[in-house]
């Protein structure tokens, strides 16, 4: 049963040049209704705020949103969830200076993409929730021991990395796979249903907090009458 509400929980999402604009807008909507807040990010290039473009593949002009969050300057850890959004917007925030001057340990430097450190760190928490849609693992392909063992589904246009990457592809009726702590989506078709394994993942967690909190509490009560 999806909640109606996550109670103010914050939502963030990382976006680039060549987004989905109906994808976006439906996180937008939907987490709205929840009473979340979804706050998209990327990287700013030491800007106050950069416009990004949609991907446009039918002729029509490309739509543009303004992003004035930069991932590098907020704390994971305040987010119920991070949001890795479709198409080839975790190509370009792959992106990283690679250093010229000798040694060069290319496995080693495709780490040190901003994103993709933001988003490991997201991982290294289970108290996240994180989400990848369609070509959205491509953001851990860099580091594929986080994506090693877990069970995902994706495009078939990254499928051979994911795999390559050690993750187990798995195949859904709705198209959409939970693990736990991370939840993927095959594309952006399926953004609603992605959108609903996120949320349950999330209340789920908070359920879960609740009652093991409420068992703490309930056992330092005892241990005081016990003592008095």
């Amino acid at each position: 049963m999806i909640p109606r509400s996550l109670g103010g929980k914050k939502i963030a999402v990382l976006v680039e040049s060549e987004f989905i604009p109906e994808e976006i807008e439906t996180y937008q909507r939907r987490f709205s209704e929840l009473k979340a807040t979804v706050h998209l990010m990327s990287r700013l290039w030491d800007n106050p705020s950069v416009r990004f473009f949609s991907d446009e593949d039918t002729g029509n002009t490309p739509r543009t949103i303004e992003v004035n969050i930069d991932f590098q300057n907020v704390d994971v850890n305040d987010y119920a969830a991070v949001i890795m959004s479709a198409n080839y917007t975790s190509v370009r925030l792959r992106y990283f200076d690679l250093l010229a001057s000798p040694p060069v340990n290319a496995a080693d430097q495709v780490r040190t993409s901003p994103a993709v450190q933001f988003y490991a760190k997201a991982m290294a928490n289970p108290r996240i929730i994180k989400g990848a849609l369609c070509h959205g693992l491509w953001i851990l392909t860099p580091i594929p021991e986080l994506l090693k063992g877990r069970q995902v589904i994706c495009h078939e246009v990254v499928l051979a990395d994911i795999i390559n990457a050690g993750a187990v592809y798995t195949t859904s009726p709705s198209g959409v796979v939970v693990d736990g702590d991370l939840v993927t989506g095959r594309s952006k078709h399926e953004v609603e249903p992605f959108i609903d394994a996120i949320t349950e993942q999330i209340q789920q967690l908070s359920i879960a907090t609740n009652r093991f909190s409420g068992r703490r509490a309930t056992t330092s009560l005892s241990r005081v009458r016990a003592a008095s």
